[in-house]
């Protein structure tokens, strides 16, 4: 697939694929005999992954460690660790979520019974 292909398949711009090929959240991506990328199904599967943790927030920091341990084959532990501890911060990023929610039900609740007693 061409860039232009990923993009609109996954919803980005082509800056950000190249952006994250460049710092090396996604492996470089083949090339034809021109140069251009020819984005194959493991470079796909790379976009779908980074795609789903970066909209999640997970950090680009800990995600180009984790792509380069991955690539060099080493640091499995470190790997694991990575991925734990960016679930530990979505599972509090949830938590905020879940009581802004709860809040929110509050007072949406306050305003319905507002609006019955002026009824």
């Amino acid at each position: 697939m061409t860039i232009g292909e990923v993009s609109e398949k996954f919803q980005m711009t082509t800056d950000t694929l190249r952006y994250y090929e460049r710092i090396g959240l996604i492996p470089p991506v083949p090339r034809n005999k021109n140069g251009i990328r020819n984005f194959d199904e493991e470079a796909c599967k790379w976009v779908s992954f980074v795609k789903c943790m970066r909209s999640a927030g997970v950090q680009i920091e800990a995600l180009i460690e984790y792509v380069a341990l991955l690539q060099a084959d080493t640091g499995i532990e470190r790997r694991k660790n990575i991925l734990i501890e960016q679930r530990a911060r979505l599972q509090k990023q949830e938590e905020h979520l879940r009581e802004t929610i709860e809040r929110l039900d509050f007072k949406i609740s306050n305003y319905e019974k507002l609006f019955a007693e002026k009824k």
